[in-house]
Formats: structure tokens, sequence, C-alpha cells
């Protein structure tokens, strides 16, 4: 089966495992999914996969169980049917370890890994003439002495951005996004244009407002280097779940 995951595929990157319809419990409705992390990829058509967890509760998949398999990797999204072979424990890990029933597929759907991160930010609402320039022909004017106020970035993709603040903007509203971030070894920072996606009050903290933010303007070298940041860290993070 000329699948070429390895190519796609490395340790560390992230899974979506989604039930095959015939595993679906009748009355459910859809069917059900999990995210979850690649741990080795062990031939070009077998690779083991960290169990699965919801709420801090690992959720014990069944061996013989078939699912649809979406991995994130640098190159785009790609897809395969595959079973759950065996599962077991290594260390502190769950192991579960699955073989493909079909190739890997590059699938279309246009979607970013969100990393749940606590990164500080400054922001502020672009003026009428920056507004004016971003969609004209004269690119984008920032004005670098108007002040900016703090916030905090709580996961962030290559597509936009989830921060919350002690203000609010208003839904549509342009703002500008001041962030550091360290790609290959090297700290950058970011000034990016988002549209105000949607705003709200979180609930257990009165007066704070979460912002969800899409980028307007980044081009597609700024774009990798925040995917690759992403990735980065989740690898760093996977270390450090495996002790090594």
């Amino acid at each position: 089966m000329a699948n070429l995951l390895s190519k796609y595929v490395t340790p560390g990157s992230r899974v979506d495992l989604q039930e095959a319809e015939r595993m679906r419990d009748e009355g459910a409705e859809g069917r059900k999914s999990y995210q979850s992390r690649v741990l080795d990829v062990i031939s070009e058509d077998r690779v083991e996969i960290a169990m699965p967890m919801e709420k801090s509760k690992l959720i014990l998949l069944p061996v013989d169980g078939e699912y649809d398999l979406y991995f994130y990797s640098d190159s785009g999204l790609y897809q395969c049917y595959a079973r759950i072979v065996d599962r077991y424990k290594n260390n502190s890990l769950y192991v579960l370890v699955f073989d493909l029933i079909s190739n890997l597929r590059k699938h279309q759907r246009r979607e970013y890994y969100r990393f749940s991160c606590a990164l500080e930010m400054s922001s502020r609402e672009l003026q009428e003439e920056e507004e004016a320039a971003l969609s004209g022909e004269g690119g984008r004017i920032l004005m670098p002495q108007l002040p900016l106020k703090s916030s905090v970035i709580v996961d962030i993709s290559g597509g936009g951005l989830r921060f919350v603040a002690n203000y609010a903007y208003e839904l549509q509203s342009l703002i500008l996004c001041r962030y550091n971030l360290t790609v290959a070894g090297e700290n950058k920072e970011y000034n990016l244009i988002g549209k105000v996606l949607s705003v709200r009050e979180l609930e257990n903290r009165k007066g704070v407002f979460e912002h969800r933010v899409q980028y307007v303007n980044v081009d597609d070298a700024e774009r990798e280097e925040i995917i690759r940041y992403i990735f980065d860290e989740e690898r760093r993070t996977l270390k450090n779940l495996k002790g090594e």
C-alpha cells in the first residue's frame, strides 16, 4: 500500500479520530470524534497513537474498532481509514496501534490546529486611514506611535487567535495584534491585522472578555512560521510527557 505515511506524518503530529459510521450507537447523533497525538510511525501502514482523553479521563477505544484518521502536517491535512490492532501501556503512556486500511490522501478542508498557550499580546483598533490602506493598493500603514492595550493569547493557529482582556472590541472591527514568537531558535515580533469574529464575557471572570480573531493580512511566510512554532511547541510538550 503506497501510503507514504512517513513523508507526511511525524511523531508529535496532531491527529483527529472519528469513529466509522457502522460503529455509531443506534439513536446517537453524529459520529464520535477524539483528538490525540502521533507517537510513532512504525511502517507505511502502521502508526502508534496516544490513547485520547476527555477531561483528564482516558477513552478506551476498542481493538478492531475502525476510525477515520485526520493527520495535521506542515503540508496540509491528510485522511485515511484505519483499524485498531492493539493497545497497551508503555511506562505512563497508553498506546493505540492502528493499521491503515485505505491509502492516505490529502483532505481539502481548510482548517488550522489551535494551540493552547499563554502569550502576551498588545493590540489596538485600526484607524480609518489604515483600514482604507489595507483594502487598497497602498498595502498596510501602521502608526507605531499610537498606544496599545495589553491582553493574553490563549490559543493561536495559522488562521487566527483567541485572546482575553479586561476590555472588549466591537464585532467585525479590525485590530492590530502584536506579539512575539520564538521560531527556529529566533525571537520575532509579529504585527498582524485581524478581524474580531466574536466577543463574550467570561462567566467566571466578570469584566474579562474573550475575543476570537481571524487574520486578514498574514502572508504565506508568516503563516508558515506560526504553524512551525505550533508544531515545535507540540513536539516539545510530547517529549516532556515521555520524559525524554
